[in-house]
Protein backbone atom coordinates (compact mmCIF):
# COMPACT_ATOMS: atom_id res chain seq x y z
CA UNK A 1 0.00 0.00 0.00
CA UNK A 2 1.50 3.33 -1.04
CA UNK A 3 1.43 5.99 1.69
CA UNK A 4 2.25 9.67 1.52
CA UNK A 5 3.03 11.11 4.93
CA UNK A 6 1.92 14.69 5.13
CA UNK A 7 3.66 17.59 6.76
CA UNK A 8 2.90 21.26 6.91
CA UNK A 9 2.43 23.70 4.49
CA UNK A 10 3.76 25.29 1.49
CA UNK A 11 4.23 28.93 0.64
CA UNK A 12 1.23 31.23 0.75
CA UNK A 13 -1.16 30.77 -2.13
CA UNK A 14 0.43 27.56 -3.45
CA UNK A 15 -0.57 23.94 -2.76
CA UNK A 16 -1.48 23.70 0.89
CA UNK A 17 0.58 20.70 1.78
CA UNK A 18 3.90 19.21 0.80
CA UNK A 19 5.26 15.70 0.95
CA UNK A 20 7.64 14.76 3.73
CA UNK A 21 9.25 11.66 5.18
CA UNK A 22 7.69 12.13 8.59
CA UNK A 23 4.06 12.01 9.58
CA UNK A 24 4.05 13.84 12.91
CA UNK A 25 3.55 17.54 13.29
CA UNK A 26 4.96 19.18 16.37
CA UNK A 27 2.53 21.21 18.43
CA UNK A 28 3.28 24.83 19.16
CA UNK A 29 5.59 25.17 22.16
CA UNK A 30 4.04 27.42 24.76
CA UNK A 31 6.67 29.69 26.21
CA UNK A 32 7.50 29.04 29.82
CA UNK A 33 6.05 31.46 32.29
CA UNK A 34 3.36 32.83 29.99
CA UNK A 35 0.99 34.81 32.15
CA UNK A 36 -2.64 33.92 32.70
CA UNK A 37 -5.23 36.51 31.70
CA UNK A 38 -8.50 36.71 33.59
CA UNK A 39 -10.67 38.35 30.90
CA UNK A 40 -10.09 39.29 27.26
CA UNK A 41 -12.74 41.67 25.88
CA UNK A 42 -13.07 41.85 22.11
CA UNK A 43 -15.02 44.47 20.20
CA UNK A 44 -17.18 43.71 17.16
CA UNK A 45 -19.16 46.19 15.09
CA UNK A 46 -22.03 43.79 14.32
CA UNK A 47 -22.50 42.06 17.65
CA UNK A 48 -24.77 39.08 17.10
CA UNK A 49 -23.47 36.29 14.87
CA UNK A 50 -25.92 33.63 15.99
CA UNK A 51 -25.89 30.79 18.49
CA UNK A 52 -22.29 29.46 18.39
CA UNK A 53 -23.08 25.82 17.64
CA UNK A 54 -21.96 24.28 14.32
CA UNK A 55 -25.44 24.64 12.83
CA UNK A 56 -26.57 27.67 14.82
CA UNK A 57 -24.00 30.33 13.97
CA UNK A 58 -24.62 32.77 11.16
CA UNK A 59 -22.81 31.52 8.07
CA UNK A 60 -20.20 34.23 7.83
CA UNK A 61 -16.66 34.34 9.17
CA UNK A 62 -17.28 35.94 12.59
CA UNK A 63 -19.98 33.35 13.32
CA UNK A 64 -17.62 30.53 12.40
CA UNK A 65 -14.90 31.99 14.64
CA UNK A 66 -17.23 32.10 17.64
CA UNK A 67 -18.20 28.48 17.08
CA UNK A 68 -14.57 27.42 16.64
CA UNK A 69 -13.74 28.42 20.21
CA UNK A 70 -15.91 25.51 21.37
CA UNK A 71 -15.44 22.92 18.61
CA UNK A 72 -12.15 21.58 17.26
CA UNK A 73 -11.34 20.16 13.85
CA UNK A 74 -8.97 17.37 12.84
CA UNK A 75 -6.25 19.86 11.89
CA UNK A 76 -5.93 23.61 12.36
CA UNK A 77 -3.78 26.54 11.21
CA UNK A 78 -1.66 29.15 12.95
CA UNK A 79 0.28 32.07 11.46
CA UNK A 80 2.67 29.70 9.67
CA UNK A 81 0.43 26.92 8.38
CA UNK A 82 -1.23 23.72 9.52
CA UNK A 83 -0.80 22.35 13.04
CA UNK A 84 -2.30 19.25 14.66
CA UNK A 85 -5.65 19.52 16.41
CA UNK A 86 -7.71 16.41 17.18
CA UNK A 87 -5.44 14.48 14.82
CA UNK A 88 -1.77 14.38 15.80
CA UNK A 89 -0.63 12.94 12.45
CA UNK A 90 -2.10 11.78 9.17
CA UNK A 91 -1.20 10.30 5.81
CA UNK A 92 -2.72 10.12 2.35
CA UNK A 93 -3.20 6.82 0.51
CA UNK A 94 -3.24 7.87 -3.17
CA UNK A 95 -4.15 4.40 -4.44
CA UNK A 96 -7.29 4.47 -2.31
CA UNK A 97 -7.88 8.23 -2.43
CA UNK A 98 -8.13 8.15 1.34
CA UNK A 99 -6.72 9.96 4.36
CA UNK A 100 -5.89 8.13 7.57
CA UNK A 101 -5.96 10.32 10.69
CA UNK A 102 -4.29 9.22 13.91
CA UNK A 103 -6.14 10.88 16.77
CA UNK A 104 -4.80 12.09 20.08
CA UNK A 105 -5.23 9.98 23.18
CA UNK A 106 -6.99 11.29 26.26
CA UNK A 107 -9.24 13.87 24.58
CA UNK A 108 -12.64 14.42 26.21
CA UNK A 109 -15.73 16.37 25.31
CA UNK A 110 -16.47 19.27 27.63
CA UNK A 111 -19.17 17.16 29.31
CA UNK A 112 -16.49 14.65 30.34
CA UNK A 113 -17.30 11.91 27.81
CA UNK A 114 -14.34 10.44 25.86
CA UNK A 115 -13.69 11.53 22.28
CA UNK A 116 -13.03 8.67 19.83
CA UNK A 117 -12.71 7.94 16.12
CA UNK A 118 -16.39 7.00 16.13
CA UNK A 119 -17.24 10.68 16.66
CA UNK A 120 -15.23 11.62 13.58
CA UNK A 121 -16.83 8.94 11.40
CA UNK A 122 -20.24 9.95 12.73
CA UNK A 123 -19.63 13.63 11.87
CA UNK A 124 -18.83 12.89 8.24
CA UNK A 125 -21.95 10.76 7.93
CA UNK A 126 -24.06 13.36 9.75
CA UNK A 127 -23.18 16.21 7.37
CA UNK A 128 -24.24 14.05 4.42
CA UNK A 129 -27.75 13.95 5.88
CA UNK A 130 -27.61 17.45 7.39
CA UNK A 131 -25.48 19.63 5.09
CA UNK A 132 -23.05 21.96 6.83
CA UNK A 133 -22.64 25.08 4.70
CA UNK A 134 -18.89 25.39 5.25
CA UNK A 135 -17.98 21.92 3.93
CA UNK A 136 -18.94 20.10 0.73
CA UNK A 137 -19.97 16.67 2.01
CA UNK A 138 -20.09 15.19 -1.52
CA UNK A 139 -16.28 15.08 -1.54
CA UNK A 140 -16.27 12.20 0.97
CA UNK A 141 -17.69 8.79 0.09
CA UNK A 142 -16.99 7.04 3.39
CA UNK A 143 -15.50 7.62 6.85
CA UNK A 144 -14.79 4.67 9.12
CA UNK A 145 -13.27 4.23 12.57
CA UNK A 146 -10.47 1.66 12.30
CA UNK A 147 -10.05 1.70 16.07
CA UNK A 148 -10.70 4.20 18.88
CA UNK A 149 -7.92 6.50 17.71
CA UNK A 150 -7.71 5.96 13.95
CA UNK A 151 -10.16 7.06 11.29
CA UNK A 152 -10.04 6.56 7.54
CA UNK A 153 -11.73 9.07 5.23
CA UNK A 154 -12.21 7.97 1.61
CA UNK A 155 -12.72 10.61 -1.08
CA UNK A 156 -14.68 10.51 -4.31
CA UNK A 157 -11.65 11.86 -6.18
CA UNK A 158 -8.27 13.34 -5.38
CA UNK A 159 -9.07 16.64 -3.69
CA UNK A 160 -6.08 18.94 -3.30
CA UNK A 161 -7.51 21.31 -0.65
CA UNK A 162 -8.91 18.56 1.61
CA UNK A 163 -6.86 19.59 4.66
CA UNK A 164 -7.77 23.25 4.21
CA UNK A 165 -11.40 22.98 3.17
CA UNK A 166 -12.54 19.85 5.03
CA UNK A 167 -10.22 18.48 7.72
CA UNK A 168 -9.28 21.97 8.88
CA UNK A 169 -12.79 23.41 8.68
CA UNK A 170 -15.30 20.74 9.76
CA UNK A 171 -16.14 20.91 13.50
CA UNK A 172 -16.23 17.39 14.90
CA UNK A 173 -19.55 16.57 16.61
CA UNK A 174 -20.18 14.35 19.65
CA UNK A 175 -22.09 11.28 18.50
CA UNK A 176 -23.66 10.82 21.94
CA UNK A 177 -25.37 14.22 21.55
CA UNK A 178 -26.11 14.69 17.85
CA UNK A 179 -27.11 11.11 17.05
CA UNK A 180 -30.63 11.91 18.28
CA UNK A 181 -30.81 15.41 16.72
CA UNK A 182 -32.83 15.37 13.49
CA UNK A 183 -32.86 19.15 12.94
CA UNK A 184 -29.53 20.64 14.07
CA UNK A 185 -30.38 24.15 12.84
CA UNK A 186 -33.07 24.48 15.52
CA UNK A 187 -31.08 22.64 18.20
CA UNK A 188 -30.37 25.39 20.76
CA UNK A 189 -30.10 23.21 23.85
CA UNK A 190 -26.90 23.73 25.92
CA UNK A 191 -25.95 20.21 24.80
CA UNK A 192 -25.55 21.64 21.29
CA UNK A 193 -22.39 23.29 22.63
CA UNK A 194 -20.65 20.13 23.83
CA UNK A 195 -17.30 20.33 22.05
CA UNK A 196 -13.62 19.47 22.40
CA UNK A 197 -12.36 23.04 21.95
CA UNK A 198 -10.47 25.31 24.37
CA UNK A 199 -13.53 27.25 25.56
CA UNK A 200 -17.11 26.78 26.75
CA UNK A 201 -19.96 29.25 26.33
CA UNK A 202 -21.43 30.54 29.58
CA UNK A 203 -23.57 33.41 28.29
CA UNK A 204 -25.01 34.62 24.98
CA UNK A 205 -27.25 37.67 24.58
CA UNK A 206 -28.66 37.88 21.06
CA UNK A 207 -30.26 41.30 21.59
CA UNK A 208 -27.06 42.86 22.95
CA UNK A 209 -24.79 40.90 20.61
CA UNK A 210 -22.59 39.70 23.47
CA UNK A 211 -20.86 36.38 24.12
CA UNK A 212 -19.02 35.17 27.21
CA UNK A 213 -16.75 32.11 27.12
CA UNK A 214 -14.77 30.44 29.87
CA UNK A 215 -11.66 28.31 29.54
CA UNK A 216 -11.98 24.55 29.20
CA UNK A 217 -9.49 23.63 31.93
CA UNK A 218 -9.37 20.05 30.62
CA UNK A 219 -8.40 21.07 27.09
CA UNK A 220 -6.08 18.47 25.57
CA UNK A 221 -3.49 21.10 24.58
CA UNK A 222 -3.40 22.52 28.10
CA UNK A 223 -5.64 24.90 30.01
CA UNK A 224 -5.97 28.18 28.04
CA UNK A 225 -4.00 31.14 29.38
CA UNK A 226 -7.05 33.37 28.83
CA UNK A 227 -9.67 32.37 31.40
CA UNK A 228 -12.61 34.26 29.90
CA UNK A 229 -13.30 35.78 26.48
CA UNK A 230 -16.00 38.39 26.15
CA UNK A 231 -17.36 39.74 22.84
CA UNK A 232 -19.11 43.12 22.97
CA UNK A 233 -20.64 45.33 20.31
CA UNK A 234 -18.62 48.44 19.45
CA UNK A 235 -19.23 50.62 16.40
CA UNK A 236 -16.41 51.05 13.91
CA UNK A 237 -16.35 54.78 14.61
CA UNK A 238 -15.83 54.17 18.35
CA UNK A 239 -13.40 51.25 18.04
CA UNK A 240 -10.19 53.17 18.77
CA UNK A 241 -11.81 55.14 21.59
CA UNK A 242 -13.09 51.93 23.18
CA UNK A 243 -9.58 50.47 23.09
CA UNK A 244 -8.04 53.59 24.63
CA UNK A 245 -10.68 53.73 27.38
CA UNK A 246 -10.07 50.09 28.25
CA UNK A 247 -13.58 49.00 27.30
CA UNK A 248 -12.05 46.43 24.95
CA UNK A 249 -8.67 44.74 24.74
CA UNK A 250 -8.74 44.15 20.99
CA UNK A 251 -10.82 45.34 18.04
CA UNK A 252 -10.74 45.79 14.28
CA UNK A 253 -10.04 49.42 13.35
CA UNK A 254 -10.21 51.56 10.19
CA UNK A 255 -6.92 52.43 8.52
CA UNK A 256 -7.11 56.11 9.41
CA UNK A 257 -6.93 55.25 13.12
CA UNK A 258 -3.82 53.07 12.88
CA UNK A 259 -1.02 55.62 13.27
CA UNK A 260 -2.65 57.29 16.26
CA UNK A 261 -3.05 53.94 18.01
CA UNK A 262 0.54 52.94 17.26
CA UNK A 263 1.77 56.26 18.64
CA UNK A 264 -0.29 55.62 21.77
CA UNK A 265 1.53 52.33 22.33
CA UNK A 266 -1.03 49.86 20.99
CA UNK A 267 -0.12 46.97 18.72
CA UNK A 268 -1.66 46.92 15.24
CA UNK A 269 -1.37 43.97 12.87
CA UNK A 270 -2.32 44.15 9.20
CA UNK A 271 -3.89 41.41 7.11
CA UNK A 272 -3.62 40.71 3.40
CA UNK A 273 -6.29 41.56 0.83
CA UNK A 274 -8.39 38.46 1.45
CA UNK A 275 -11.74 40.26 1.82
CA UNK A 276 -13.50 41.37 -1.35
CA UNK A 277 -16.31 43.84 -1.89
CA UNK A 278 -18.31 42.94 -4.97
CA UNK A 279 -21.59 43.70 -6.68
CA UNK A 280 -23.74 40.59 -6.91
CA UNK A 281 -25.67 40.48 -10.19
CA UNK A 282 -28.96 38.69 -10.80
CA UNK A 283 -27.94 37.18 -14.12
CA UNK A 284 -31.15 35.12 -14.18
CA UNK A 285 -33.15 38.05 -15.50
CA UNK A 286 -32.76 40.67 -18.21
CA UNK A 287 -30.83 42.81 -18.79
CA UNK A 288 -28.25 41.25 -16.44
CA UNK A 289 -28.46 37.90 -18.25
CA UNK A 290 -26.39 39.38 -21.08
CA UNK A 291 -22.67 39.40 -20.29
CA UNK A 292 -22.26 42.48 -22.48
CA UNK A 293 -24.59 44.40 -20.13
CA UNK A 294 -22.57 43.22 -17.12
CA UNK A 295 -19.40 44.35 -18.87
CA UNK A 296 -20.96 47.76 -19.50
CA UNK A 297 -21.71 48.13 -15.80
CA UNK A 298 -18.13 47.22 -14.92
CA UNK A 299 -16.59 49.69 -17.37
CA UNK A 300 -18.81 52.41 -15.89
CA UNK A 301 -17.48 51.92 -12.35
CA UNK A 302 -14.28 53.71 -11.31
CA UNK A 303 -12.95 51.15 -8.83
CA UNK A 304 -9.90 53.24 -7.96
CA UNK A 305 -12.15 56.12 -6.90
CA UNK A 306 -14.04 53.70 -4.65
CA UNK A 307 -10.74 52.91 -2.92
CA UNK A 308 -9.43 56.47 -2.81
CA UNK A 309 -12.68 58.06 -1.64
CA UNK A 310 -14.87 55.31 -0.21
CA UNK A 311 -12.08 53.44 1.58
CA UNK A 312 -9.92 56.56 2.15
CA UNK A 313 -7.09 54.83 0.31
CA UNK A 314 -7.06 51.73 2.51
CA UNK A 315 -7.59 49.00 -0.05
CA UNK A 316 -7.05 47.84 -3.62
CA UNK A 317 -9.23 48.22 -6.70
CA UNK A 318 -11.19 45.11 -7.63
CA UNK A 319 -9.95 42.63 -10.23
CA UNK A 320 -12.43 40.95 -12.56
CA UNK A 321 -11.08 37.43 -11.92
CA UNK A 322 -11.71 37.76 -8.13
CA UNK A 323 -8.15 37.54 -6.76
CA UNK A 324 -6.47 40.81 -5.74
CA UNK A 325 -3.48 41.93 -7.78
CA UNK A 326 -1.10 41.13 -4.88
CA UNK A 327 -2.42 37.57 -4.47
CA UNK A 328 0.02 34.84 -5.52
CA UNK A 329 -2.71 33.22 -7.65
CA UNK A 330 -3.52 36.46 -9.53
CA UNK A 331 -3.41 36.22 -13.33
CA UNK A 332 -2.36 39.54 -14.97
CA UNK A 333 -3.52 38.33 -18.40
CA UNK A 334 -7.20 38.65 -17.45
CA UNK A 335 -9.33 41.46 -18.88
CA UNK A 336 -8.67 44.57 -16.78
CA UNK A 337 -11.80 46.65 -17.51
CA UNK A 338 -10.12 49.99 -16.91
CA UNK A 339 -12.62 52.74 -16.15
CA UNK A 340 -14.17 53.75 -19.48
CA UNK A 341 -17.75 55.12 -19.37
CA UNK A 342 -17.63 55.77 -23.12
CA UNK A 343 -16.99 52.09 -23.76
CA UNK A 344 -19.83 51.25 -21.38
CA UNK A 345 -22.12 53.41 -23.48
CA UNK A 346 -20.95 51.77 -26.70
CA UNK A 347 -21.74 48.32 -25.31
CA UNK A 348 -25.21 49.47 -24.29
CA UNK A 349 -25.82 50.87 -27.76
CA UNK A 350 -24.78 47.52 -29.24
CA UNK A 351 -27.51 45.99 -27.08
CA UNK A 352 -30.10 48.37 -28.55
CA UNK A 353 -30.15 51.03 -25.83
CA UNK A 354 -30.51 54.71 -26.68
CA UNK A 355 -29.42 57.64 -24.55
CA UNK A 356 -32.34 60.04 -24.20
CA UNK A 357 -31.51 63.74 -24.61
CA UNK A 358 -33.73 64.90 -21.76
CA UNK A 359 -32.98 62.30 -19.10
CA UNK A 360 -29.45 61.40 -20.29
CA UNK A 361 -30.19 57.78 -19.33
CA UNK A 362 -29.90 54.77 -21.58
CA UNK A 363 -33.23 53.09 -22.20
CA UNK A 364 -35.11 50.83 -24.56
CA UNK A 365 -38.51 52.20 -23.60
CA UNK A 366 -40.15 55.59 -23.19
CA UNK A 367 -38.81 56.07 -19.65
CA UNK A 368 -35.42 55.23 -18.13
CA UNK A 369 -34.77 51.69 -17.03
CA UNK A 370 -34.18 51.85 -13.27
CA UNK A 371 -32.00 49.32 -11.51
CA UNK A 372 -32.17 48.75 -7.75
CA UNK A 373 -29.00 47.99 -5.82
CA UNK A 374 -29.16 46.60 -2.29
CA UNK A 375 -26.69 48.02 0.23
CA UNK A 376 -26.20 47.87 4.00
CA UNK A 377 -25.38 50.55 6.55
CA UNK A 378 -21.71 49.57 6.43
CA UNK A 379 -21.29 49.98 2.66
CA UNK A 380 -24.00 52.51 1.83
CA UNK A 381 -21.49 55.33 1.31
CA UNK A 382 -19.60 53.29 -1.28
CA UNK A 383 -22.93 52.28 -2.79
CA UNK A 384 -23.74 55.96 -3.25
CA UNK A 385 -20.41 56.49 -5.04
CA UNK A 386 -21.23 53.61 -7.38
CA UNK A 387 -24.71 55.02 -7.98
CA UNK A 388 -23.23 58.39 -8.98
CA UNK A 389 -20.68 56.78 -11.28
CA UNK A 390 -23.34 54.73 -13.04
CA UNK A 391 -25.59 57.77 -13.23
CA UNK A 392 -22.78 59.70 -14.90
CA UNK A 393 -22.52 56.91 -17.47
CA UNK A 394 -26.26 57.09 -18.18
CA UNK A 395 -27.31 54.08 -16.11
CA UNK A 396 -30.02 54.90 -13.58
CA UNK A 397 -29.68 53.06 -10.26
CA UNK A 398 -31.51 53.50 -6.97
CA UNK A 399 -30.27 52.23 -3.60
CA UNK A 400 -32.20 50.27 -0.98
CA UNK A 401 -30.55 49.83 2.40
CA UNK A 402 -31.23 46.62 4.33
CA UNK A 403 -29.42 44.76 7.11
CA UNK A 404 -26.76 42.26 6.04
CA UNK A 405 -28.81 39.17 6.89
CA UNK A 406 -31.73 40.45 4.79
CA UNK A 407 -29.38 41.22 1.92
CA UNK A 408 -27.95 37.69 2.03
CA UNK A 409 -31.46 36.25 2.10
CA UNK A 410 -32.65 38.32 -0.87
CA UNK A 411 -29.57 37.38 -2.88
CA UNK A 412 -30.00 33.69 -2.06
CA UNK A 413 -33.63 33.92 -3.18
CA UNK A 414 -32.75 35.80 -6.38
CA UNK A 415 -35.00 38.68 -5.28
CA UNK A 416 -32.72 41.50 -6.37
CA UNK A 417 -31.14 43.33 -9.32
CA UNK A 418 -27.75 44.26 -7.88
CA UNK A 419 -26.42 43.88 -4.34
CA UNK A 420 -23.25 45.34 -2.85
CA UNK A 421 -21.88 42.55 -0.70
CA UNK A 422 -18.59 40.81 0.03
CA UNK A 423 -16.77 37.95 1.68
CA UNK A 424 -13.37 36.68 2.79
CA UNK A 425 -11.57 33.49 1.92
CA UNK A 426 -9.37 34.75 -0.91
CA UNK A 427 -6.19 33.93 0.99
CA UNK A 428 -7.02 30.24 1.22
CA UNK A 429 -6.95 27.61 -1.51
CA UNK A 430 -8.10 28.74 -5.01
CA UNK A 431 -11.09 26.44 -4.63
CA UNK A 432 -12.63 29.70 -3.35
CA UNK A 433 -13.22 30.56 -7.03
CA UNK A 434 -15.51 27.57 -7.41
CA UNK A 435 -17.27 28.23 -4.10
CA UNK A 436 -18.01 31.87 -4.90
CA UNK A 437 -18.80 31.55 -8.60
CA UNK A 438 -20.83 28.34 -8.92
CA UNK A 439 -21.39 27.35 -5.27
CA UNK A 440 -24.63 27.56 -3.32
CA UNK A 441 -23.59 29.80 -0.41
CA UNK A 442 -24.79 33.35 0.29
CA UNK A 443 -21.56 34.76 -1.17
CA UNK A 444 -21.73 32.79 -4.43
CA UNK A 445 -22.84 34.13 -7.78
CA UNK A 446 -24.54 30.77 -8.37
CA UNK A 447 -23.35 30.96 -11.96
CA UNK A 448 -24.09 27.80 -13.95
CA UNK A 449 -23.99 29.15 -17.49
CA UNK A 450 -20.41 28.33 -18.50
CA UNK A 451 -19.90 24.57 -18.86
CA UNK A 452 -16.17 24.91 -19.62
CA UNK A 453 -15.68 27.03 -16.50
CA UNK A 454 -17.27 24.32 -14.40
CA UNK A 455 -14.93 21.78 -15.98
CA UNK A 456 -11.98 24.00 -15.10
CA UNK A 457 -13.10 24.15 -11.49
CA UNK A 458 -13.28 20.36 -11.32
CA UNK A 459 -9.73 20.10 -12.67
CA UNK A 460 -8.49 22.64 -10.11
CA UNK A 461 -9.95 20.47 -7.36
CA UNK A 462 -7.99 17.40 -8.41
CA UNK A 463 -4.76 18.56 -10.10
CA UNK A 464 -1.87 17.61 -7.81
CA UNK A 465 0.89 19.19 -9.94
CA UNK A 466 1.49 22.70 -8.63
CA UNK A 467 2.45 24.38 -11.91
CA UNK A 468 -0.38 22.75 -13.87
CA UNK A 469 -2.82 23.78 -11.16
CA UNK A 470 -1.64 27.37 -11.29
CA UNK A 471 -2.22 27.43 -15.06
CA UNK A 472 -5.76 26.09 -14.55
CA UNK A 473 -6.42 28.79 -11.95
CA UNK A 474 -5.24 31.43 -14.43
CA UNK A 475 -7.57 30.06 -17.10
CA UNK A 476 -10.45 30.15 -14.63
CA UNK A 477 -9.75 33.78 -13.76
CA UNK A 478 -9.75 34.75 -17.43
CA UNK A 479 -13.10 33.01 -17.94
CA UNK A 480 -14.57 34.66 -14.84
CA UNK A 481 -13.31 38.04 -16.03
CA UNK A 482 -14.98 37.50 -19.40
CA UNK A 483 -18.35 36.36 -18.04
CA UNK A 484 -18.45 38.65 -14.97
CA UNK A 485 -20.98 36.66 -12.91
CA UNK A 486 -20.30 39.27 -10.21
CA UNK A 487 -18.48 42.61 -10.28
CA UNK A 488 -15.47 42.78 -7.91
CA UNK A 489 -15.01 46.41 -6.93
CA UNK A 490 -12.51 46.56 -4.05
CA UNK A 491 -10.44 44.72 -1.46
CA UNK A 492 -10.20 46.19 2.01
CA UNK A 493 -7.08 46.70 4.08
CA UNK A 494 -7.59 44.92 7.41
CA UNK A 495 -6.21 46.18 10.73
CA UNK A 496 -6.47 44.67 14.19
CA UNK A 497 -5.49 46.72 17.23
CA UNK A 498 -4.87 45.45 20.76
CA UNK A 499 -3.22 46.07 24.08
CA UNK A 500 -0.41 43.84 25.34
CA UNK A 501 -2.45 41.03 26.92
CA UNK A 502 -1.88 38.61 24.02
CA UNK A 503 -0.17 38.76 20.62
CA UNK A 504 -2.66 38.64 17.76
CA UNK A 505 -1.92 37.54 14.21
CA UNK A 506 -3.71 36.91 10.93
CA UNK A 507 -3.84 33.18 10.24
CA UNK A 508 -1.96 31.78 7.26
CA UNK A 509 -4.70 31.21 4.66
CA UNK A 510 -7.40 32.41 7.07
CA UNK A 511 -9.16 30.70 9.96
CA UNK A 512 -10.86 27.47 8.90
CA UNK A 513 -11.45 27.59 5.15
CA UNK A 514 -10.21 31.17 4.87
CA UNK A 515 -11.79 33.58 7.39
CA UNK A 516 -9.55 36.70 7.26
CA UNK A 517 -9.96 37.72 10.90
CA UNK A 518 -7.18 38.03 13.51
CA UNK A 519 -9.07 35.82 15.95
CA UNK A 520 -7.43 32.41 15.91
CA UNK A 521 -8.36 30.48 19.04
CA UNK A 522 -4.76 29.32 19.50
CA UNK A 523 -3.86 32.92 20.40
CA UNK A 524 -5.75 32.43 23.66
CA UNK A 525 -4.31 28.98 24.43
Amino acid sequence: MKRLHLFAFAAAGLILFMLCSCGVLATEDKSAGSKNIDVMTIGDSTGDWGYPSPYGHYSRGPGYVRMSLIFDTLVWKDQNGFVPALAEKWEYLPDEKAYVFHLRNGVTWNDGKPFTAKDVAFTFEYIRKNPYSWVDSSIVTKAEALDDHTVKVTLKNDYVPFLDQVAGTLPILPEHIYDSVSDPTSFKDPKALVGTGPFKLIDYNKAQGTYLYEANENYYQGAPKVKQIKFVKVSTEMSAAALKKGDVDAVGVPGEMVEDLKNAGYTVVEGTHDWIGKIMVNYRKAPFSDEKFRQALYYAIDRQELVDTGLRGYGLAGSAGLFASDNSWYDPAQEQYNYDPAKAGKLLEELGYEKKEVSQYYTKISKPDTIEMLVTSTNEAIGELIRKQLDKAGIKVTLRSVDSKTLDSLVNGWQFDLALSGHGGLGADPVILKKTVVGTGFNSAGYKEDVKLNELFDKIDTEMDQEKRKELVSQAQEAIARDLPALPVYYTDSFWASNDKVSFYYTFGGVGSGVPIALNKMIFV
